[in-house]
């Protein structure tokens, strides 16, 4: 007989896939902070921030392993759990993410092209709504679960639709600077380490998209 998650466990795995999404909420003001820091060539507390944003990421990946190690077999629960993993993995690469573009950015310690600094500060702003907003999505979520509300489902997708304009406005961002890096910069090392740089902070916002978009599968059924 299979039986409900919560009649045998006093933690569900909704519980530590908000611990997650509130590790990963973390990283959005400390990456706000590095990438400011780092622009504004005031980097004494550059390395501090990218070394709080590896704990955080060491953090949340360690509540990944549980959540996958952890799920127990024959155990109904509300969601599919392939498609819970699914959700969970592109969280995970949100903060994945962060790191990756504030490590990416300490190989050039000496700041970014000036002509690039505050439309790339505009792109590191456009990327952190989607990034807190997961953290609020797993909260609607776990209540949504428990009362299978409609008003709650409607909420959740009006969420879902906030991610991903987010989305939309940091790839029109990403975009546009790719352009202007090609039309400003003329050193071919400085011009590969700028573009890189944006695709992996344009990435943060795609993968919190790509979360929402899975948790948006999960309540439609």
């Amino acid at each position: 007989m299979r039986l409900l998650l919560s009649s045998l466990f006093h933690e569900s795995p909704f519980e530590n896939l908000q611990r997650h999404a509130d590790k990963v909420k973390e990283c959005a003001q400390l990456f706000r902070e590095a990438a400011i820091c780092h622009a504004e060539e005031r980097c004494d507390e550059f390395d501090a921030l990218t070394d709080r944003v590896a704990k955080l990421e060491s953090e949340a990946d360690a509540i990944k392993r549980n959540i996958r190690n952890h799920l127990p077999r024959g155990i109904l629960m509300p969601v599919d759990k392939f498609q819970f993993l699914q959700y969970l993995g592109e969280q995970d690469k949100v903060v994945d993410e962060v790191e990756a573009a504030l490590y990416w950015l300490s190989f050039r310690p000496k700041g970014l092209p000036k002509e690039m600094r505050l439309d790339f500060l505009d792109l590191v702003e456009s990327v952190i709504p989607p990034i807190e907003k997961l953290a609020e999505l797993v909260l609607m979520a776990t209540q949504f679960f428990r009362s299978k509300s409609g008003d709650q489902r409607e909420k959740m997708k009006s969420l879902v639709r906030d991610i991903r304009q987010h989305e939309k406005e940091a790839d029109l961002l990403e975009q546009e600077l790719k352009g202007l890096v090609f039309r400003t910069i003329q050193n071919g090392l400085i011009v590969f380490h700028t573009v890189r740089l944006v695709e992996i902070v344009g990435e943060i916002a795609d993968h919190a998209q790509n979360a929402s978009d899975r948790m948006r599968t999960m309540i439609c059924k």
